[in-house]
């Protein structure tokens, strides 16, 4: 991942560091006052030459479906194969902030995600819905290779969602294996059978993030990552936590702790060792093992040192060569 708060003059040669060292996949982030995701797609496809880049994610709320479909098939056009498109809610309070939120959350996404995949295949747009409208639109200069588009979501409701209507789902850090397999369980009990997806259990993308550190020293990388993991106790993350074993243990943990900080500077060190990707380079990989074994097909890592550009030759150690 290409962190949101990356200084601008060192975005593009991270991103052709990591392209270097043999990541199949960069993600970059859109988050409310930091850098649209858009753009920086379209930098980092230029600046690159084999990483797959993904968006993760555009709010549905935030762009005409339309217009951010034609955003999307033009650099589908001009990087054929290597555009990976993600669309969510947003976070509620950003959203209320500009004033996109609606009284339907999981209304809106699935109108948009089927107006965008129809749009992005060429075909004229569907029926207008209660939120999007965009029938009868076509996008002459669509793909030849129509970019996967994948839901960016965390609860049970919105994971359905992507199962019946998009390529896939992405889950935001920490995506242990319990979630993964709850996340696979929850897109086939909202999958239709259609081309993509079908109740018979075709294959969707279930791509996860999780804040990531690789040293010589496996306790100190770990403790390293702490840092990345000090919010996972608020409300926003119980879908993530709800599957693991100590999900009881870490709750009384976050209500006897004074603040995040000190949540994820007093953890154990086995509960880092299954929220992050954080260890030695051979932890790390069967940390990531684990994460395919339960499904996930694309494992993103969040560098969580201080110095990210640094640090990626540290995670390239993990890669297959």
């Amino acid at each position: 991942m290409l962190p949101r708060d990356l200084p601008v003059d060192e975005v593009l040669s991270y991103a052709q560091r990591a392209d270097e060292l043999g990541f199949d996949e960069l993600w970059v982030v859109e988050d409310l006052g930091f850098r649209g995701g858009v753009a920086q797609a379209g930098a980092v496809l230029a600046r690159t030459s084999r990483s797959t880049v993904g968006i993760g994610i555009l709010p549905a709320g935030a762009r005409n479906a339309a217009f951010a479909a034609m955003e999307l098939a033009t650099l589908a056009q001009l990087f054929p194969g290597r555009l990976v498109a993600g669309i969510g809610h947003g976070m509620p309070d950003w959203m209320r902030q500009v004033g996109a939120w609606p009284a339907s959350p999981l209304t809106l996404l699935e109108e948009y995600t089927v107006a965008v995949r129809t749009l992005l295949r060429g075909e004229p747009g569907p029926a207008a819905g209660r939120y999007v409208n965009v029938e009868g639109v076509v996008i002459g200069e669509h793909p030849q290779v129509v970019p996967p588009v994948v839901l960016g979501v965390r609860g049970p409701k919105s994971i359905a969602v992507a199962g019946r209507v998009s390529d896939g789902v992405l889950l935001a850090e920490p995506a242990a294996p319990p979630y993964i397999g709850s996340a696979i369980r929850q897109m086939a009990d909202g999958s239709n059978p259609r081309d993509t997806v079908t109740a018979a259990g075709a294959r969707l993308e279930v791509i996860t993030y999780d804040a990531a550190v690789v040293g010589d020293d496996g306790r100190a990388a770990r403790d390293l990552v702490r840092p990345g993991l000090a919010w996972i106790g608020e409300p926003d993350w119980a879908p993530h936590l709800a599957d693991l074993p100590f999900a009881g243990e870490l709750a009384r943990h976050r209500q006897a702790s004074a603040g995040p900080e000190e949540f994820a500077a007093t953890m154990p060190d086995e509960w880092v060792r299954e929220l992050a990707l954080a260890g030695t380079a051979d932890d790390v990989r069967a940390q990531i093992a684990a994460r395919h074994a339960a499904g996930a097909t694309s494992v993103v890592m969040i560098p969580a040192e201080p110095d990210r550009l640094e640090s990626l030759a540290r995670l390239a150690r993990v890669l297959k060569r």
